[in-house]
């Protein structure tokens, strides 16, 4: 399958736009459980522009009671970025030096499973110099060691 090009500049501009706000395309799940991973898939999306509309195992957003659970889950997000082979977006692991504007940061808040979705919007190769965007605790610009957090896990988006 064929795979669309990743506009990082796309993903950082929506990000600011969006970081205080809500989209009113989407649903806002702030009420029930926080919207950092709904905000992180509209980001990934405005970089490329495509969804994945399979049942079983996609990443899609049609409206807020249909979805796939990658586009709103910590843990589904991050399995489906890792293993897509599909259409949308794919990603892999890396290290914190290794991502850029547009890749994706997940963090373990309570030591006992990954909790939080973060898009990252400028990279010094390093945690104090990594400024990322999110919802649910809503921010454009904030190190990432500014959290307190027990663990965390890069994805780059490779396409």
């Amino acid at each position: 399958m064929s795979r669309g090009n990743y506009d990082r500049q796309m993903v950082y501009e929506y990000a600011k736009k969006w970081a205080y706000g809500r989209n009113p395309k989407y649903y806002n799940y702030d009420l029930i459980g926080g919207d950092c991973t709904n905000f992180i898939s509209q980001c990934i999306f405005a970089g490329i522009n495509q969804m994945n509309y399979n049942r079983n195992n996609g990443w899609y957003y049609i409206n807020g009671n249909d979805k796939s659970p990658s586009w709103t889950g910590v843990e589904f997000l991050y399995k489906f970025l890792i293993s897509n082979n599909g259409v949308g977006p794919h990603g892999k692991i890396t290290t914190i030096d290794k991502l850029e504007i547009g890749d994706i940061i997940q963090l373990n808040l309570d030591g006992t499973k990954f909790s939080h979705s973060l898009v990252v919007i400028q990279n010094s190769k390093n945690e104090d110099g990594t400024l990322i965007s999110a919802h649910s605790f809503d921010t454009f610009g904030k190190r990432l060691s500014d959290y307190n957090y027990y663990d965390y896990r890069c994805i780059h988006i490779d396409n």
